[in-house]
């Protein structure tokens, strides 16, 4: 075993979007009760799915699962305009756990489009994020292309002279990202972008803190699940600094081949991924001889407040 030490980099784990939706779910179930219905996985990491499943969350896919009078928690990833519609059809008491930062590029969407805009977005294809997103342009009749990738730009066919602007899904690289609008600025050099990033400010924060423990250490565990978009970026990331990088869900996906021969290990979570996985892996490096220490490359420090609706029903009580 030449494990030597074991390096856990923040920030890391939950993020304050994440945090609220659980939290969101968890008052909920003591607020009215077992069960709750959550349309969509609250968060992309089948650990959390499963801790508050257990509490009495039922996930669903589709608003028609939900059982008409129940009470429902839409994801934290943004829903389409057309399932509040259901769920107000079937008497569904919606508690909206959406993203403050996912709800921002809702709006954007919207507003851009009524004042003469053509977008463009760039996210990954089938994402719900993504999904919920361009359903807003939908509803206002514009059909808004997605950008997957550099090669999607050449099937732009907007006219030169049109009134651009650029929104992107809040889980994508930072790195990749800027590649694309770079593509995308060479051929539309009017098109605008908002003033605030649409990238969320966990997204970079995580990837900027795993380049940096990338030049500490000689592979890299990135705790998360294979739905997490946000967790494949830091894995992807850490690579691109030419280090060794795993997804895992948690400890027992770790194999002995994956740190053979090396001497640092580094822990990174997605923002979705609960801390006490991360913790877990920490204690089985420790358990085989290894040192820990925390190192933190960047502050963090961002708090939402919960939905209105959630506040109303407790003052109800």
């Amino acid at each position: 075993m030449s494990i030597k030490k074991v390096i856990t980099v923040s920030p890391r784990g939950f993020c304050a979007g994440v945090a609220r939706s659980v939290d969101v779910v968890k008052d909920c179930l003591e607020v009215f009760g077992a069960p709750i219905y959550v349309k969509h996985a609250i968060v992309h990491n089948k650990t959390v799915v499963s801790d508050l499943e257990r509490l009495g969350a039922i996930t669903v896919e589709d608003v028609a699962d939900i059982p008409e009078d129940a009470i429902a928690v839409f994801s934290a990833h943004g829903s389409p305009p057309e399932h509040y519609e259901q769920a107000r059809a079937r008497n569904v008491r919606v508690i909206d756990a959406t993203c403050p930062l996912v709800t921002k590029v809702h709006i954007e969407i919207v507003r851009y489009i009524k004042d003469g805009y053509k977008v463009i977005y760039i996210g990954h294809t089938g994402h719900v994020e993504g999904i919920g997103v361009l359903a807003e342009a939908q509803a206002i009749g514009e059909d808004v292309p997605l950008v997957d990738n550099i090669d999607d730009v050449s099937k732009i066919d907007y006219d030169p002279d049109e009134k651009i602007v650029i929104l992107t899904q809040t889980t994508l690289s930072v790195d990749e990202t800027q590649k694309i609008i770079g593509a995308i600025l060479e051929k539309y050099p009017q098109a605008q972008q908002p003033a605030a990033s649409d990238i969320c400010y966990a997204t970079t924060n995580r990837q900027g803190a795993i380049k940096a423990l990338a030049k500490k250490v000689d592979v890299i565990f990135v705790v998360g699940s294979v739905t997490s978009s946000n967790s494949k970026r830091l894995v992807e990331v850490a690579q691109q600094e030419d280090v060794s990088a795993y997804l895992i869900d948690d400890v027992s996906e770790i194999r002995a081949t994956s740190y053979e021969s090396v001497q640092s290990v580094g822990i990174s979570a997605g923002a979705s991924a609960p801390e006490y996985r991360v913790q877990e892996i920490v204690k089985y490096f420790e358990d085989l001889g290894a040192t820990s220490e925390m190192y933190d490359p960047i502050d963090e420090n961002m708090h939402f407040i919960e939905p209105q609706e959630l506040t109303r029903a407790k003052e109800d009580l």
